[in-house]
């Protein structure tokens, strides 16, 4: 693997590692796509790095990319603003962005616009004119989600709300959403809002850190990225009356807690929902990024559908591997029949 196929791997606050090695020689047959993305501190956006990495491996050894280069941030808008001015300075065709902000990036972006590369922003996006936006309807199914919850707690209760990776796009969608649908419910009470970054661990401590001073938690609203099985773990370690009875849990598609949920549901008939974005937009991103430094003609603004699981469909995942985040994979057929033509 060259220079360009090096994967930075980031772990806490570390700060990634910049390429400094020469450009390979990109040419309109063989174009070089980058991947900048801003936070690698969780599972969801670790899958989506081995998808993007996995769709570009392939294109190189089909000889359709020159190469390719995937930097992993720390969150920090500085620290992705650099990394953009370096891959304008190696001449890369394409930059395929997960962003730190949705506006502070947008003058570095307007200078690699200027400088004739193609930007495509993914997940958390940015609102620079010249950049393209593949997304999902965050608002929309974060909405149907905490419905769901509603509908099941009948309208009244107290629910924790665990918000995602701090500062992102996402992360206000779905918060600003959730806080819509609670609304037009005043009988449910939110006792907590926490931080979980989409991350197992940090969720865990969260929820373990407010529980003490609470009242009985009847349902918790969350935002995927294995932040679920986080909250079950919290709740099943504090005990007490949760022993007997957990919360109404919002699923974020991590396999360890589908995996838990089959468990209770033998159990004692648990039940809940799960929606999650998928991580499998990496190599969605790839593919886009690469028509695009083609020549495709794709619209601005694209959308991604979500995975859910239900009570209906759970049993489907029974074999699903630990540790991951459920996604299909996008691939260069499915861009171009779900993306590019659509």
């Amino acid at each position: 693997m060259t220079q360009y196929g090096k994967t930075s791997w980031l772990f806490g606050a570390a700060l990634a590692a910049v390429l400094t090695a020469a450009p390979a020689f990109a040419s309109p047959e063989k174009p070089v796509i980058a991947l900048s993305n801003s936070y690698y501190g969780n599972t969801w956006r670790h899958q989506m790095v081995e998808s993007f990495e996995a769709a570009a491996k392939q294109a190189k050894e089909e000889g359709k990319i020159a190469d390719y280069i995937i930097l992993n941030g720390d969150n920090s808008v500085n620290q992705q603003t650099s990394q953009l001015a370096d891959l304008i300075l190696k001449k890369v065709d394409a930059i395929a962005i997960n962003a730190a902000s949705e506006t502070a990036l947008n003058n570095v972006i307007d200078k690699a616009c200027k400088a004739g590369i193609k930007v495509i922003s993914f997940d958390s996006v940015v609102s620079a004119p010249c950049a393209y936006r593949l997304t999902f309807d965050f608002t929309g199914y974060k909405k149907q989600q905490a419905e769901e919850i509603m509908k099941r707690l009948g309208g009244k209760g107290n629910v924790i709300i665990v918000r995602g990776v701090k500062g992102s796009a996402p992360d206000d969608l779905m918060y600003t959403a959730q806080e819509e649908v609670l609304k037009k419910y005043p009988d449910v009470k939110v006792v907590a809002t926490v931080y979980g970054q989409a991350t197992a661990s940090v969720a865990q401590a969260a929820i373990a850190n407010v529980l003490p001073s609470l009242p009985k938690v009847d349902a918790v609203l969350a935002q995927g990225g294995s932040d679920d099985i986080g909250i079950a773990q919290a709740f099943e370690q504090y005990g007490g009356e949760y022993a007997e009875k957990m919360p109404l849990i919002e699923g974020g598609g991590s396999s360890n807690f589908i995996l838990w949920w089959m468990k209770q549901n033998e159990k004692n008939g648990y039940s809940t929902v799960s929606m999650n974005t998928t991580p499998g937009i990496g190599g969605a991103a790839f593919w886009l990024s690469y028509k695009i430094a083609k020549g495709a003609e794709v619209p601005k603004e694209l959308v991604m559908p979500v995975a859910t699981v239900t009570q209906d469909n759970l049993k489907d995942f029974k074999d699903i591997k630990p540790g991951i985040i459920v996604s299909p994979v996008y691939n260069e057929q499915w861009v171009e029949q779900n993306l590019i033509k659509k």
